[in-house]
């Protein structure tokens, strides 16, 4: 089984002079979901190297079991630090595709013509492709071999604006989840803010938050029969 993990490459937050990134948690729980069940996990993000990290994720009231023991994890680090240029991988080398979010991928991943790409190749080739939190928003230029919306019809969930009001973002965000990914005709649905909850529809599955990175790895694996 090998998983490739996608993630940011974008620091900044719009034009508050604060920095952003990818979500630790959302990162670390996948990632020890995937190598507990014994996956090949390969790090990829638009520039390569050392992604960054949202320095919010790693305050003590975001850190969890798995974001402690991912630090800890002297190959995880080191993998982390020397993740692969995304226009270099190919879905034909992996079973599915993981996206953390964090609200790095807003600006870059939503943008990046090889995310697209690599997204519908995937789907095309009728490989799992799994997001969480704001990274559902980086499906918003993907299309069907029809050439659709790849959310059109589809049931989804992603970053509320509930949520996004509760982090005072709603103004910095160049977009928001939610609205996106109705305004690109999917079902969304949403549970209680910062509770876990996922969404599977065929190959897509979508995860609320960061508490539901968790449970969508998991919901990934078991689709993987692993």
């Amino acid at each position: 089984m090998k998983i490739l993990m996608v993630l940011t490459s974008h620091d900044k937050l719009g034009n508050t002079g604060r920095k952003t990134g990818f979500w630790l948690e959302e990162l670390a729980a996948p990632y020890y979901a995937f190598k507990d069940a014994g996956a090949e996990i390969t790090l990829a993000s638009p520039k390569g190297g050392n992604p960054p990290l949202d320095p919010k994720s790693n305050e003590p009231d975001f850190q969890t079991e798995q974001t402690h023991r991912f630090e800890a994890d002297a190959q995880a680090t080191a993998q982390l630090a020397a993740t692969v240029r995304l226009d270099s991988v190919s879905q034909a080398d992996f079973d599915a595709v993981f996206y953390p979010g964090g609200h790095g991928p807003l600006w870059d991943l939503a943008e990046d013509k090889n995310s697209v790409a690599l997204i519908e190749a995937f789907m095309a080739a009728g490989k799992h492709v799994a997001l969480v939190c704001h990274a559902p928003g980086v499906l918003r230029h993907v299309k069907t071999s029809e050439g659709k919306p790849l959310v059109e019809g589809k049931k989804v969930t992603g970053f509320t604006n509930t949520e996004e009001e509760a982090v005072g973002l709603t103004d910095v965000v160049p977009f928001l989840v939610e609205d996106e990914l109705i305004a690109k005709g999917g079902i969304y649905s949403k549970g209680p803010d910062w509770g876990s909850y996922v969404v599977i529809d065929g190959l897509l599955i979508t995860g609320q938050n960061p508490g539901s990175s968790a449970e969508a790895a998991e919901l990934l694996i078991k689709q993987l029969g692993a």
